[in-house]
């Protein structure tokens, strides 16, 4: 790895890419602190390795962020890295979906990125070394029927990435964003409901967990910034840039 990383926490660690990013830097040594909301997906981690340590934590919620924070800095030393996955996924038309789960998505999804850097940031820049990834979407750039709330919270958190990337280019700090397509985690079960989803999985579409995963550990070593892992999160990304329209037009065929 391009740092060398000691004491790392991994937001969203119960399950997912969340769960693969912390058993593989527990494999190298790394005491790892993984933080979610699931108590028994936390337990059954933790029980895979003697270097990960569970703390349940709701990142929506600052001061839970800045107590645990603290409580790992104590137990395992400070954190060298940051990786932040913790995401929810209902879907739903924006008119019906209930403005409380709109509004819910956001404070997890985008403010959650928001207290884990405001509290982690000042303290790697103080010691002079630090890794911070950041899993944006490339739903925040392809839009789409059901995914309307999805797609805000994940378009403001690839914005707050871009932009804290540019403001702190050239310091001690590596900071890297990534925007993967579908991929084939338990966050997609929150989808199912969403007709091009289910079927993205149905017909094995969807990208693997490890090798989004893969893809994060090389960007890391050659110190990448902004990461679009695989053919299909670049496609999307040009055919949004370049025709927003034809992309429209292929995803409500796709949602019909």
């Amino acid at each position: 790895m391009a740092l060398d990383v000691k004491v790392a926490m991994v937001t969203g660690g119960a399950s997912g890419m969340g769960q693969i990013t912390a058993l593989r830097l527990a494999k190298r040594g790394v005491k790892v602190a993984i933080l979610d909301m699931n108590d028994d997906g936390l337990q059954s981690t933790a029980a895979q390795s003697e270097n990960i340590t569970a703390y349940k934590c709701d990142v929506a919620d600052l001061k839970q962020v800045r107590e645990v924070i603290e409580q790992v800095e104590v137990q395992l030393g400070p954190i060298d890295q940051l990786t932040h996955c913790a995401a929810i996924m209902p879907t739903g038309p924006l008119l019906t979906m209930a403005p409380d789960l709109i509004t819910k998505m956001m404070a997890i999804n985008y403010n959650g990125t928001v207290h884990l850097t405001k509290v982690l940031l000042p303290k790697m820049q103080e010691r002079k070394r630090g890794l911070i990834v950041i899993f944006g979407s490339i739903a925040g750039y392809v839009m789409a029927p059901d995914l309307g709330a999805y797609n805000a919270t994940k378009a403001a958190t690839n914005a707050y990435a871009e932009v804290l990337i540019h403001e702190n280019r050239g310091g001690d700090v590596q900071i890297l964003a990534v925007n993967p397509p579908m991929v084939n985690t338990p966050l997609i079960d929150q989808a199912m409901d969403t007709k091009n989803i289910r079927e993205s999985r149905e017909k094995g579409r969807m990208a693997s967990p490890d090798f989004i995963v893969d893809e994060v550990e090389k960007a890391i070593e050659k110190g990448t910034e902004f990461l679009y892992p695989g053919a299909e999160a670049k496609i999307l990304t040009w055919l949004r840039r370049f025709f927003p329209g034809l992309l429209w037009r292929i995803i409500k065929a796709s949602s019909k």
